[in-house]
């Protein structure tokens, strides 16, 4: 695989590629990638730097169009039957961008996007988010509780994330087989005891790990579990760093791909799903436009190969006392 890239970090268990995703992506093969995941620009909300090559500067038609390449080319690289995850939420709408306040279905034009390109809705997941953090970080009146004493005709709900699925055609050649060994959450983990498996042959901490995983609402996500990205920030870039969680991250890896194998993410950001790809014992690739996104990637990466090392060593230590 040749891939032309403006910068490059290749190691065992990842590589990393600074440039367009739209034309990384063309030097993966045909039906080469294990699972996917990532979360995009969401049209129209935020801007992430100044290059024009930047899907978060296209807006409109532009932005469908963009972004269908790239929905087409996961297709292309993705292994028949095999799972690619995208991370969206509806969008609010405001009087000064849209001339009323409301909601856009954002990600029911994505899953329609990923159908018109053969891509099969394969499941959907609703993130439960705290409405009283929301409302601190976008100070939306519709989450105020002053509006509701004035006009509640204008309160609503906070607007949940979403991990939307989708499955290319065809048939799986290599089953995503085996139980959890390990339960990602804020909740109590499960009772560890019944890790080995009783007189019936079930394994019941699987079992207890996979019904929580199996509900249609997170309620369970650690919110505030995110890669490190302050120095990923530039001065002239109206930047937006909102990393995806990585327990959301990891939930979908367990959920949708076997150790060793591999994971990609188009919009690598600050490194969060090569991160936990690596850290669960997958490969992972990732494409990352923005230099400062990419450098502060590189850095996550490296601080999670050196705790691996430092816990190798550890263990010898160990061995040797």
């Amino acid at each position: 695989m040749t891939i032309n890239a403006v910068d490059q970090i290749i190691a065992d268990d990842y590589a990393i590629y600074q440039g367009d995703a739209c034309d990384l992506i063309r030097a993966i093969p045909d039906n080469s990638i294990h699972f996917g995941i990532h979360s995009p620009p969401f049209e129209g909300l935020y801007k992430f730097s100044n290059s024009d090559r930047d899907l978060s500067n296209s807006e409109g038609d532009a932005f469908w169009e963009h972004y269908g390449f790239l929905i087409r080319e996961l297709l292309r690289v993705a292994m028949p039957g095999r799972l690619h995850s995208v991370h969206v939420m509806q969008l609010p709408t405001s009087k000064i961008r849209d001339g009323v306040i409301g909601m856009r279905d954002f990600r029911g034009e994505v899953i329609r996007a990923y159908e018109a390109a053969g891509w099969i809705l394969h499941s959907e997941v609703c993130i439960w988010k705290d409405p009283v953090v929301a409302q601190q970080r976008t100070k939306s009146i519709r989450l105020l509780h002053k509006q509701i004493v004035k006009d509640s005709s204008i309160s609503g709900q906070g607007l949940a994330d979403y991990i939307v699925t989708f499955r290319k055609p065809g048939t799986n050649p290599v089953p995503v087989a085996g139980g959890f060994n390990r339960y990602i959450g804020s909740l109590p983990e499960p009772d560890r005891s019944k890790y080995t498996a009783p007189m019936d042959g079930r394994n019941w901490y699987s079992i207890e790990v996979w019904q929580r995983y199996a509900s249609p609402v997170w309620t369970d996500i650690n919110q505030t579990r995110t890669l490190q990205y302050r120095t990923a920030r530039d001065e002239l870039d109206e930047v937006h760093i909102s990393p995806l969680q990585l327990d959301v991250i990891e939930r979908c890896i367990d959920l949708w791909s076997n150790p060793g194998e591999t994971v990609l993410t188009p919009f690598l950001g600050i490194g969060s799903e090569v991160y936990a790809a690596v850290e669960a014992g997958r490969r992972g690739i990732g494409f990352e436009l923005k230099p400062s996104y990419f450098r502060q990637a590189a850095t996550n990466l490296q601080s999670a190969r050196d705790r691996a090392a430092a816990g190798s060593l550890f263990d010898v230590l160990n061995a040797a006392g």
